[in-house]
């Protein structure tokens, strides 16, 4: 758990680049930092670590106040994910993985089995880029490295910076995917900070948009959207908010509240997709005319249906609806 009370950062008791921030990343959420550029989200990422100092207030780190503990070992407690990965260049990537476990005196056997473990983890073979450097891998590939050596001694918290920020959008939505599956293993409580607001949806729990170094709202992505708590964030997140939403949820869950079409066995151009796709994605795909029907499978890829545009604009309906009737606090 990561507790923010009252935290503040100025510069030369001028420049408030923090102001008076009050919020707690509760155990095992991934809590997004969103806002526009200077907002303050990296310097107060960057305080959790004590890479920034704290001007007042307290940061507590599953309970104990930041400042009570040694920096050095404050730090390699904390998994660190920048977005240029920050490999070393000199070292292999077995090496680059176990530099934190290494500082902390793990055996050569204990280190072994953790590298093999995080690089499975990964979908990448332990044995083959086990002495590989980090010029012979793809950028994706470095960043995956990245995630896994912030992961290396099993930290209870992880800070990320804008870790996918460098990656083109095909391979940073495949390693968007991928974390969220190894967050649902490994559970770390992560403070994660990102300009991009269709990565703030997929990627937390809870958001906490800043301005100017001030909270206009934390709430999880589905609140965000649908109640915006004020001016500011509604222009923030668009006037498409309500499609915006449709990537929380999936064609499962379309079926479950409104049901799904007959398959049309008649119909020749067809695409597949699976019943957990994201509904954002199905209506552009529909919208793109990438096929005449859209044919939804199960887990064991069986046909279960289909899903058109005006079935999701249907949901669409009976969500805002149903959110709408919901009575809101304050």
């Amino acid at each position: 758990m990561i507790a923010f009370n009252h935290v503040t950062k100025s510069y030369n008791d001028e420049k408030i680049a923090v102001n008076d921030v009050d919020f707690t990343v509760e155990q095992g959420e991934i809590v997004v930092l969103l806002g526009p550029s200077g907002c303050g989200k990296t310097t107060l990422l960057r305080m959790v670590n004590r890479l920034e100092s704290i001007s007042a207030g307290t940061i507590r780190i599953n309970g104990q106040d930041s400042m009570d503990l040694d920096a050095i070992e404050l730090r390699r407690n904390i998994g660190y994910v920048i977005q240029s990965n920050g490999l070393f260049p000199n070292m292999t990537i077995e090496e680059n993985v176990m530099l934190v476990p290494d500082l902390l005196g793990w055996s050569k056997k204990d280190k072994r089995e953790r590298f093999a473990y995080l690089m499975k983890l990964i979908g990448l073979d332990a044995e083959e880029y086990r002495k590989r450097f980090p010029y012979e891998l793809s950028g994706g590939q470095q960043q995956r490295i990245g995630v896994v050596r912030a992961l290396a001694a099993d930290p209870p918290v992880m800070l990320m910076d804008e870790p996918f920020g460098a990656l083109d959008p095909i391979i940073r939505e495949k390693i968007q995917d991928e974390f969220l599956q190894i967050q649902r293993e490994v559970k770390k409580t992560i403070l994660f900070v990102s300009h991009d607001i269709d990565e703030a949806i997929k990627m937390a729990d809870k958001i906490v948009l800043l301005r100017n170094g001030e909270i206009m709202q934390y709430a999880t992505p589905s609140e965000m959207l649908t109640h915006p708590k004020n001016e500011f964030v509604s222009q923030f997140f668009g006037q498409d908010r309500a499609i915006k939403s449709l990537s929380l949820h999936t064609v499962k869950d379309l079926q479950e509240k409104i049901g799904l079409g007959q398959v049309d066995a008649s119909i020749q151009d067809t695409k597949t997709i699976h019943v957990q796709q994201d509904l954002r994605n199905t209506l552009s795909m529909l919208m793109n005319l990438e096929a005449d029907q859209v044919i939804v499978v199960d887990n064991h890829g069986e046909k279960i249906g289909s899903v058109t545009i005006d079935l999701v604009q249907k949901y669409l309906h009976f969500e805002i609806k149903e959110k709408m009737s919901i009575p809101q606090e304050g």
